[in-house]
Parts: structure tokens; sequence; C-alpha cells
């Protein structure tokens, strides 16, 4: 609600997840609405990350339970919804709504990414949540590609590529 500013908001990445953690609860508590999608592996492949972000964002509006008259959007390019579209360059630095948005996203990522540490435990998702780290890189190389790695990702793609040639000596 507009009369409503929960302490301690601000852009997700300035953020413990610790903090993340704790605000996520308030936000959810207090917002008049929310919802948080995602687009697949498979979606993100296909259509390229930018389009799958959108493909997102617009499931994330449809799954809200009130109207909305506008949406605010973290970056400098907007997804097709059915409602005026503000591009907002460091939204989450800016905009109380985009921060709120960006700590309900990590955290819901950063959830799915401890589901994947148990079942994947040996590429240590708790750890780095599928950023490419020191540990990421040595783990796809000792172990390989998953179902849940972007094949067209660099670091992923160098591990294919790798396996590829190593096939064909």
């Amino acid at each position: 609600p507009r009369n409503v500013i929960i302490d301690g908001v601000d852009d997700s990445k300035k953020i413990s997840a610790k903090k993340r953690e704790l605000l996520y609860d308030k936000i959810i508590n207090e917002a008049v609405a929310y919802s948080i999608a995602t687009a697949s592996v498979e979606e993100i492949e296909t259509i390229n990350i930018l389009q799958a972000t959108f493909l997102a964002m617009k499931r994330a509006y449809d799954g809200l339970s009130v109207n909305s008259d506008i949406a605010l959007v973290d970056g400098n390019r907007s997804p097709s919804l059915p409602v005026k579209v503000v591009p907002i360059v460091k939204g989450d630095s800016i905009s109380e709504s985009i921060a709120s948005a960006s700590i309900l996203a990590k955290v819901a990522r950063d959830r799915y990414m401890l589901s994947l540490a148990e079942k994947y435990p040996e590429y240590q998702f708790e750890k780095h949540k599928g950023y490419v780290t020191k540990a990421h890189k040595e783990a796809l190389e000792k172990y390989g590609v998953t179902p849940i790695h972007r094949k067209s990702f660099a670091p992923v793609q160098k591990v294919l590529n790798e396996q590829l040639s190593f096939d064909f000596e």
C-alpha cells in the first residue's frame, strides 16, 4: 500500500540473505498482492534470457489477485503487459515496490537453488546459488552438465565443447 514503508527494503543485492529472508515475510504480509513466476531452462534456451524474463514478468502479472493500473519494471526494457509499463533503470534502488519484488524474486530463487542442492549435492548450489564461481566451474568440469544447466551459457558450453572434443579423440 502507498502508506506502508517496510524498514530495510532496498536493492536485494545490497541485503544479506538472512535479512532478505526476514523481509520476504514482511513484504508478503504487507503487500496488496504479489505473484512470483519463472521461466524454465527450456524456455530460456528457446526464446533467450531477455524474452524469458519478460515471459516470467507476464506470468507474475497474470498471477496477481488484483488488477493493476501500472507496472514498474527494473531496467531499460519493458515486457508487453495489458497496462502501462514504466521501465526504471536501477529501479530496485529507487522504488520500494521494485526493491520488494527483487527481494521476493531473489529469496524464491535461493530457495529453489537449495532444493536443487539436495538433488545435485556435488554442485554445491546451496553455496553459490547457480552463479558462476570457481567452485561451480570446477563442479561442471568434474561432474558434467545436468538438465538444469543452460546449454547456451558460456561456462556450460565450454564444458560441453570439451566433452565433445574428448569424445572424438
